[in-house]
């Protein structure tokens, strides 16, 4: 594999594969499923990853916002894509784009079936988001009558599906809560079903229900954090392979003296003899302020190099007093020798928040 020449994040298309039949394989063979590509595939790249997992022959999409559904129509994306959280203000381009929204609130539900009847939809689809528990977006329960009084007396638009999410699926200890998710869930479920005159499909399970819910796959599973690469616990990390890998380069490479500071506000001072390498990344491309001043370590030639001082907008500056290494030489930032989820540990947060904040300045470069 050629080396890097400036700051990229690489895609593995066959890592990407490798994980999306892992976890198909967890699933009964007509269970559906929907890879979350919302945020840019997850700080990737959504048009690249959609299009492998479309020919993959993943059955759905779910995006955030109504542009990222747009943006992944004008790729090439046919399969369906759900739209997770709609604005009234996008209405009229989910329907001009064929997306499927969420509707997650009474008002939400009376706006699309206004925009439906604008458009002269008949059984437009649309999805069922009720709250069993995370307190975020959907439904409640009571909600229910009002629901299928509303599909039933009005054809512009039909639930193809009801869903809601779990809040704690990879968490052991909330073991109980999930099953009181999953409970309330099927009551919900049942009760609509009654009361509608047909039966839209259901889906639950998020990466980590999947791996320990499967009982819970209904109709459709849905995928976000897996099909990149992380499973939320460590046994599930080792079957999984990470998607992206970030990758820059030394700029420069200065000598310190002792008592030599580093970076903005001397955030690093050398107590001896140092040597410290300047790389092309900061806190504009996603690496925060957070990972600075000794928290965490990127990989030269196969050696740990400490990130010291305070992280700047474009630049970070690492130990490599220890490493022989000159300047232009590769750095791994993360990937699989060096995982998203260790080095976003490091800063006490999520391999999430480190992948989706890869800005979209650095170069995406695919490997298939």
């Amino acid at each position: 594999m050629a080396k890097v020449k400036e700051t990229t994040l690489e895609l593995d298309l066959n890592a990407l594969t490798h994980n999306y039949h892992y976890l198909r394989s967890k699933l009964r063979p007509e269970t559906k499923f929907l890879s979350v590509v919302k945020a840019f595939a997850y700080g990737s790249d959504a048009q690249i990853i959609a299009n492998k997992l479309q020919e993959l022959g993943t059955d759905y999409f779910a995006v955030a916002y109504t542009n990222e559904g747009v943006a992944l129509r004008d790729a090439g994306i046919t399969k369906p894509i759900l739209v997770l959280h709609p604005q009234e203000i996008s209405f009229d381009t989910i329907i001009e784009r064929c997306l499927e929204p969420s509707i997650y609130s009474k008002h939400i539900l009376g706006a699309f079936l206004k925009t439906a009847k604008k458009h002269g939809q008949n059984q437009y689809p649309v999805h069922l988001k009720f709250n069993t528990g995370l307190n975020r977006l959907g439904f409640s329960i009571e909600d229910i009558e009002h629901i299928a009084t509303t599909l039933n007396t009005n054809s512009e638009i039909k639930s193809v599906s009801l869903f809601s999410h779990l809040a704690a699926s990879e968490d052991d200890n909330e073991k109980e809560f999930t099953e009181q998710q999953i409970s309330l869930f099927h009551t919900i479920a049942e009760q609509l079903d009654a009361q509608l005159n047909y039966k839209p499909f259901r889906h639950l399970l998020n990466t980590s229900g999947i791996l320990n819910y499967s009982n819970a796959q209904y109709d459709m599973v849905r995928s976000g954090i897996g099909i990149y690469g992380y499973g939320n616990e460590a046994k599930i990390d080792k079957e999984l392979k990470p998607v992206a890998s970030l990758k820059t380069i030394i700029s420069q490479i200065h000598h310190l003296k002792p008592n030599e500071s580093v970076g903005y506000n001397r955030g690093f001072t050398s107590q001896d003899a140092k040597i410290s390498a300047t790389l092309p990344l900061g806190h504009a491309d996603g690496i925060g302020r957070q990972y600075g001043n000794g928290k965490t370590v990127v990989s030269i030639n196969g050696k740990k190099a400490p990130i010291i001082g305070n992280v700047c907008m474009d630049m970070i500056m690492v130990d490599i007093t220890d490493i022989s290494c000159k300047e232009g030489d590769e750095v791994l930032v993360f990937g699989p020798e060096l995982s998203a989820q260790a080095f976003a540990e490091t800063a006490n947060t999520i391999s999430y928040e480190l992948l989706t904040g890869i800005s979209q300045r650095v170069k995406r470069d695919v490997i298939s």
